[in-house]
């Protein structure tokens, strides 16, 4: 995404063109540290299979899983390697975890940024924002996701890649990519009857299903209770959070940042956060915060009503 969408004074043009930068290095590295964790989380939960400590030991290996979004997230932006190979392969990766193939959720993505927190424009709220607490934590089970992405790809992989966000140039390739997403899935649905394994469902999708209310919950502090308008620095949120969750997720509670200059890698969102934090108008202190504030007042609504 080359296009300027917001422009501030508080970072300079060459400055934003240093930081804009792209490298193979720090996404090679950021990519194999965070396959090695889904790795050895996978390890333990096959080592405690039989016990009930496998249980939790599925839930980390989902979040881990899960989180595959934030370089799927960079690698459609093409920012996480300069290699343009290189993104797409690790894009297709992601989307085929999440069922969210690259070129649509580009598409999707793109038009979100073009058009943040505009009711009539924005995909992401095309949807309505639930309204009532039962309808958040509805949300954050991350059943509704699942439901979405399976109607979707199934759709598009029917030829109906119609949605207004994505370009006529684009529509071919989106079929394309739900119907070989679906060929994956069916082939490993088949290999596993055929083998007699549930290995597929045990260390994937159970994770999967286990992980995704952890995804729910940090992409719920992204915009929600932000203002509206085309202000990047107050309509979307930056979170205070730990070094694991960012690692997680790639810089991104670096949001409001991203969503300012979208053109700068994962990496260099720490340095762009020290230089824009004075002008940044929607803030979270810790993703536990963000989130408990938003059921409140959901559930404070609830009572008053």
């Amino acid at each position: 995404m080359d296009e300027e969408v917001f422009r501030s004074e508080l970072v300079s043009r060459e400055t934003l063109t240093a930081l804009s930068r792209r490298r193979d290095e720090e996404g090679l590295i950021h990519f194999a540290l965070h396959l090695a964790l889904i790795a050895a989380l996978l390890a333990l939960a096959i080592s405690l299979r039989g016990t009930l400590w496998q249980i939790p030991a599925l839930w980390a290996e989902g979040v881990a899983l899960v989180f595959l979004f934030a370089p799927l997230h960079e690698t459609i932006h093409r920012t996480a390697f300069k290699r343009r190979w290189l993104n797409d392969a690790v894009a297709w990766l992601g989307g085929a975890v999440l069922m969210l193939p690259p070129e649509y959720f580009r598409s999707f993505h793109f038009a979100h940024h073009r058009h943040t927190q505009d009711p009539a424009r924005d995909p992401e709220l095309a949807t309505p924002k639930p309204r009532t607490l039962r309808g958040w934590l509805w949300y954050l089970s991350g059943l509704p996701y699942w439901i979405a992405e399976i109607r979707t790809t199934l759709r598009q992989a029917l030829g109906h890649a119609d949605d207004a966000f994505i370009p006529e140039r684009s529509r071919p390739r989106v079929a394309a990519e739900a119907r070989i997403l679906w060929t994956i899935y069916l082939a490993l649905a088949v290999g596993s009857v055929a083998f007699g394994s549930d290995a597929v469902l045990v260390y994937a999708v159970a994770p999967l299903l286990l992980g995704q209310p952890a995804l729910r919950a940090y992409l719920m502090a992204e915009h929600t209770g932000c203002a509206p308008g085309p202000d990047m620095l107050a309509n979307s949120r930056t979170t205070r959070t730990n070094a694991l969750v960012r690692f997680l997720a790639w810089n991104m509670p670096y949001h409001a940042e991203h969503h300012g200059w979208p053109a700068v890698p994962f990496h260099a969102l720490p340095t762009l956060h020290r230089l824009v934090r004075p002008g940044l108008r929607c803030r979270g202190a810790g993703y536990g915060a963000v989130v408990r504030n938003i059921l409140s007042s959901q559930n404070q609504g609830a009572g008053a009503g």
